[in-house]
């Protein structure tokens, strides 16, 4: 917008003109603020709608619409801002609701961990008007949040050689122990390393951008070195989160694909010498039941989804499993020699509500959406469950969810024989009926949840991830990615800063007995030293 000369001109005609010309600009950005305001509300509307959607074709396919919204609609905000400027002293937290317009801005919400530097202005002691004395009345006090960039420091060891007066022994204390042999990194840089790759999704050659930026030039080549060598030293703690997740009674598990370089494709004659490997994840999570075990989740690579793979990592579990339908899980449920079965199968509604979504998104079948207002009943109580102890779960699914599940089942029955045999309706039926008591294991132990939501949840950070890395160099960084992931996941699931947590292990890790080795696990770790924070 153009602003008006310090010194108006004395001519009423050219005043006239001004005043013209600005009412024309006031009325067309007048004009534009609304349209923009519209399309904000409209997108706000439209986010949330998609947030509360019950029954979603795909919840990948519903994220990602919801985050290209969200881009949209923070540029949209940004080109608002960017036209007014003007302060708006109305603070409102807009993150659970829609804001009407005026433009709110959300308030930050700073930890009571965060530094604080108080910069006191005194006018003095003498009155500016008399000369009189001044007395303290009190204090207006502002805040603002700035942010200091992270600083790379090189830290000298001299270790002092000195002989004996007497006998000319030399004595030097002993080197302290690096995280990495022989390697110049510090454990601070290595956990920003870990974390800025595998949690914050940032390729090592933008790492290596971004350090130059700060003055150090740290060739992409000794980043990849770091990054395997840090997840090497903290592999034997991996090893052990892994160990105690499958010990767990009640996990969640999920798989994903990631694609992998392998040259011998490209030698074999295919172009693009890629293959598709898969990570997977097994969650354990008491939280919702309010069980007492510490929540925990473990990843692991395999080259292929072949059975084998969720087998061998699942060798030693024991209790129940919620999962997809996945053919590989099969022999778990299984009896063993002597008719024990070990592994019991929780099935997910959620898929099961996705197929009848399908169906009714395709067709309008009116069938496929009484399979939808059916399941969203039960979901409807589930809501009401979250966090309550397994057997006040319990009690409330056998009064309110057993009557609309058995329901739902003989309505099932019913409609299987009516519709064509070969259609998906039918299809999405039979997947229902012919694993009746996986999907009603939820009703027989309060501990169950009825989808494997929370599975999908801590195998999104994956998807997140390959999107940025595009592929991982061979199935040894399919590796490191899992590792990485199961350290940083969680410590995150444990309400601890990822980067603190690792900086403190790797310092320790080397010189920690093996056999004291849980004392370092994300829900028993205890820092030896409060991370360093320097205020400008």
């Amino acid at each position: 917008m153009t602003h008006a000369p310090a010194v108006l001109p004395d001519d009423p005609d050219i005043l006239r003109e001004m005043i013209v010309s600005l009412q024309t600009e006031v009325a067309r950005l007048s004009a534009s603020a609304r349209a923009y305001e519209a399309l904000v509300q409209s997108l706000k509307i439209r986010i949330a709608r998609l947030q509360k959607q019950k029954f979603g074709a795909s919840s990948e396919k519903i994220d990602r619409e919801i985050e290209q919204l969200e881009l949209l609609l923070e540029d949209v905000k940004i080109a608002i801002a960017a036209a007014d400027p003007s302060p708006d002293i109305r603070e409102h937290d807009d993150s659970d609701g829609v804001v009407s317009s005026p433009r709110w801005r959300g308030k930050p919400k700073v930890s009571d961990t965060t530094p604080r530097e108080r910069i006191v202005l005194d006018p003095g002691e003498a009155c500016p008007a008399c000369g009189g004395p001044l007395r303290l009345v009190g204090e207006d006090v502002t805040e603002i949040l700035d942010f200091i960039a992270a600083k790379l420091k090189v830290v000298e060891t001299a270790r002092l050689k000195k002989s004996c007066r007497h006998c000319e022994t030399m004595v030097q204390p002993e080197a302290p122990s690096r995280p990495v042999p022989r390697g110049m990194a510090g454990p601070g840089l290595l956990a920003h390393i870990l974390v800025s790759k595998f949690d914050d999704h940032i390729p090592l050659y933008r790492q290596n951008e971004i350090f130059s930026r700060q003055g150090v030039d740290i060739p992409r080549s000794t980043l990849i070195d770091w990054c395997g060598q840090a997840v090497a030293v903290l592999r034997p703690l991996t090893d052990l989160i892994r160990q105690d997740v499958v010990k767990a009674d009640l996990l969640h598990a999920d798989d994903t694909p990631i694609q992998v370089l392998d040259p011998r494709l490209r030698q074999a004659g295919k172009p693009r010498g890629v293959k598709e490997g898969r990570i997977w994840t097994y969650l354990r999570d008491p939280r919702p039941w309010g069980g007492s075990d510490p929540p925990a989740v473990a990843y692991w690579f395999s080259p292929d989804r072949k059975g084998i793979n969720p087998q061998t990592h699942l060798a030693q579990f024991r209790g129940i499993l919620q999962a997809d339908a996945y053919a590989g899980f099969r022999d778990l449920y299984k009896p063993d020699a002597t008719g024990t079965v070990h592994v019991r199968e929780a099935a997910c509604w959620a898929h099961l509500r996705r197929a009848f979504h399908d169906v009714w998104k395709g067709s309008d079948s009116t069938i496929a959406r009484e399979a939808l207002e059916q399941i969203g009943e039960l979901y409807d109580i589930e809501r009401q469950l979250t966090g309550s102890p397994a057997p006040y779960r319990l009690a409330v699914r056998q009064e309110k969810s057993r009557p609309r599940v058995t329901a739902f089942h003989a309505w099932c029955e019913t409609q299987l024989a009516r519709i064509p045999g070969k259609g998906e309706l039918a299809k999405a039926i039979r997947y229902a009926l012919n694993r009746w008591a996986a999907f009603t294991l939820f009703l027989e132990d309060g501990r169950v949840a009825i989808d494997n939501n929370p599975a999908e949840r801590a195998i999104r950070p994956v998807c997140v991830g390959r999107k940025n890395y595009l592929f991982a160099g061979s199935d040894a960084g399919g590796d490191n990615i899992a590792d990485a992931m199961t350290l940083i996941e969680s410590a995150k699931l444990s309400g601890i800063n990822p980067h603190d947590y690792l900086a403190d292990v790797l310092a320790r890790i080397n010189e920690h007995k093996i056999n004291r080795l849980h004392e370092l696990l994300p829900w028993n770790w205890q820092p030896l030293n409060t991370p360093h924070r320097q205020v400008a």
